[in-house]
């Protein structure tokens, strides 16, 4: 094996909140502030933990949205990508989400974990191709906000996939244009994730490897969903 992975893997794909920096924290933070200020009004509880990971980690936004909502039994109609943030719809729920992020990220900034970074470098020094496969919008900003954009042939992040019309984690449509990009075939890549729906997609892909990045204490769920491996750290690869 190179790097953790079985012979025959010659691709990297890598999630990106969670995995590579650890802005997941700062989309928990976003999701918690946006569904609290929706749901108290209302007088409904507020957004847990619990609710993160079942119905919003890894997807991509809208969807974290609708299903969220759903689990509340709330519909809203859909209305458009342009919505402003304070429009109770769900492309203005979830854009008031995205400008809570940036907002966040301007406040605190964005940390790479030193692990994947390590990891990635390993990945560039054996000439494994290497793609970031995101539910996010904001996956540019991060990677070069992270210096990490140096590292990454291909980038699939939230524009791809509602440019392309994607279907979001847990289908493994995202991963497979990544592998695409690359010009390899999914049996011939490892996927690296660490949410539930991230893991689930990468099973139903093909890939040759999933490793499940466990961040918070989920480690037997990442199992569960689909990860063949689940480390703390990705140093633990190395």
């Amino acid at each position: 094996m190179t790097l953790g992975l079985p012979n025959g893997v010659s691709a990297c794909l890598f999630d990106l909140d969670g995995v590579l920096t650890s802005t997941a924290v700062l989309h928990r933070q976003a999701w918690r502030r946006t569904f609290d200020d929706f749901l108290l009004p209302r007088g409904e509880t507020g957004f847990t933990e619990a609710d993160y990971v079942q119905h919003v980690d890894g997807r991509p936004r809208y969807d974290g949205v609708r299903t969220f909502l759903a689990s509340r039994g709330i519909t809203l109609s859909e209305g458009s990508p342009d919505d402003p943030p304070d429009l109770d719809t769900v492309h203005g729920v979830g854009n008031r989400k995205n400008a809570l992020l940036d907002e966040i990220i301007r406040t605190e900034g964005i940390s790479p974990y030193p692990g994947s970074v390590r990891y990635v470098q390993a990945a560039q020094r054996e000439g494994l191709a290497i793609a970031v496969v995101t539910s996010s919008a904001n996956a540019e900003k991060v990677l070069d906000a992270a210096d990490l954009s140096r590292y990454v042939q291909a980038r699939v992040d939230g524009l791809v996939i509602v440019r392309d019309g994607l279907r979001g984690k847990p289908a493994p449509d995202s991963f497979l244009a990544g592998a695409r990009a690359l010009g390899v075939a999914p049996a011939r890549a490892a996927v690296f994730e660490d949410a539930l729906a991230g893991v689930a997609a990468g099973r139903a892909g093909g890939f040759g490897y999933v490793v499940g990045v466990d961040r918070a204490g989920q480690a037997d769920a990442l199992k569960a969903n689909g990860a063949d491996v689940v480390v703390e750290d990705l140093a633990e690869l190395l």
